[in-house]
């Protein structure tokens, strides 16, 4: 992965892998995508935390991930998963992130 076009970081597009529902975006570092991989659920780093984070470590909404696909710039990640506890995604308690139209 080429970490070195955002500080050490890549997007993460979190994608339902039922459904094709766009979740969330975040941001991982190397750490994350390794812990990633190595856990099976969707692990990002916050910028404003400047830490880990698993998606879902509090609320108990987790991302179990199915499948992760790598775009053709090896800088950005697609991640298929699995929505656990009640589904709801975004930290408004919404089903998405991407829950607002532009006007």
């Amino acid at each position: 992965m080429d970490y070195t076009k955002l500080d050490g970081l890549i997007p993460a597009v979190i994608q339902d892998a039922e459904t094709s529902e766009v979740l969330m975006v975040g941001f991982m570092n190397d750490v994350a995508l390794a812990e990633t991989r190595r856990t099976g659920y969707a692990t990002f780093f916050s910028r404003t935390r400047n830490k880990l984070w698993m998606k879902g470590e509090t609320s108990g909404n987790k991302l179990e991930v199915k499948e992760i696909l790598v775009d053709c710039d090896d800088d950005t990640v697609l991640l298929k998963v699995k929505r656990l506890g009640d589904g709801n995604v975004c930290h408004t308690g919404e089903r998405t992130c991407f829950y607002r139209t532009l006007k």
